[in-house]
């Protein structure tokens, strides 16, 4: 892996299309050198799902009436994977990261990722694992965190999303992951301890250098992202 320092920045609460956009215009800054450093953005997000690139809707089990009733868009892009719903309280990180210069490849890419998460994981007493049927993280047959990434000219992007302490119902209207009579689970629901997002974000950076083997140094949000795009916190709400 590559001994390079990266940026990590913490997005706070999100809009999805303007991280999105973000993502895109960071991905082609880092293939043409002009931003010169991998970076990790930490985010959570409204209520959204969306769907990658295998993705169809015969995984969604609701219809569109029913998700304007609840402002919740159906949102289609470039990840690979099936549908997923991301919201408050999942610690959703996107890591434009050069895998060549990393020199890692993308199964090599994936594993850190889960291990990041296992590791955060273990941080508050869950004792998660990796299964076969999906990439991402499990405690028996519950998915704990997910994985859908995207390559450009070498460049990854999109990343992984942990459950904190979430809503969980929305999954309960998807196949998610295009997966069927698999449950999904949060950090709250399998006991964590002292578990919030602050502390899991708190856990983050040292994770990431430990895992990625990348000394990181701090960005604010505002010197990525306009207001405009920021949300109510959870406890605005």
């Amino acid at each position: 892996m590559s001994a390079a320092t990266a940026a990590f920045c913490d997005l706070g609460l999100r809009d999805y299309p303007a991280v999105h956009a973000l993502q895109v215009a960071m991905v082609a800054d880092r293939r043409t050198g002009t931003l010169a450093n991998d970076v990790f953005l930490c985010v959570e997000h409204p209520p959204i799902f969306t769907l990658g690139r295998r993705g169809n809707r015969e995984h969604l089990g609701v219809g569109e009436s029913f998700l304007r009733e609840r402002q919740i868009a159906v949102v289609p892009i470039e990840r690979g994977g099936e549908i997923t719903y991301h919201g408050p309280g999942q610690l959703v990180l996107y890591p434009i990261i050069d895998l060549r210069q990393a020199r890692l490849s993308v199964s090599d890419y994936v594993h850190l990722l889960e291990e990041l998460m296992l590791h955060l994981a273990a941080d508050f007493g869950v004792l998660a694992s990796r299964d076969t049927r999906n990439h991402g993280i499990w405690v028996d047959n519950n998915k704990l965190g997910s994985i859908g990434i995207a390559i450009r000219h070498g460049i990854a992007f999109h990343g992984m999303a942990l459950n904190v302490d979430l809503d969980l119902e929305p999954f309960s209207w998807i196949n998610p992951c295009g997966l069927r009579d698999v449950g999904m689970t949060s950090l709250l629901r399998e006991g964590a301890t002292s578990c919030t997002m602050d502390r899991v974000k708190a856990r983050l950076p040292h994770h990431l250098t430990e895992v990625f083997g990348m000394p990181l140094h701090t960005l604010s949000a505002e010197h990525l992202m306009p207001a405009a795009s920021t949300c109510p916190s959870r406890h605005d709400r």
